[in-house]
């Protein structure tokens, strides 16, 4: 459990810097649609919407499905043409 729970603080804490500066975008945006993912599990059973009123128990999954589909975009499309990838491709 210990080497998962090193895993998932790797991919949020690396993972946003790498995608800023472009440096191994796709792999950086598989860690973070991973985590995603596993919020997207673990939130499901309270619904879509998040808890914007306080009116349900937990949050719903609506922040993890978009920064989900961010991140299969990124890993689908690559970095874009100013990023760190870019330059050592060439």
């Amino acid at each position: 459990m210990a080497p998962l729970a090193l895993l998932a603080i790797a991919a949020e804490f690396l993972g946003p810097l790498g995608l800023a500066v472009g440096l191994l975008t796709r792999v950086a945006a598989l860690g973070i649609a991973v985590v995603m993912l596993v919020a997207f599990m673990v939130h499901e059973r309270h619904g879509f919407f998040m808890n914007w009123f306080g009116a349900q128990q937990g949050e719903g999954v609506e922040y993890h499905l978009l920064a989900l589909g961010l991140a299969i975009a990124l890993i689908v499309g690559g970095a874009g043409a100013w990023s760190i990838d870019a330059l050592l491709a060439h």
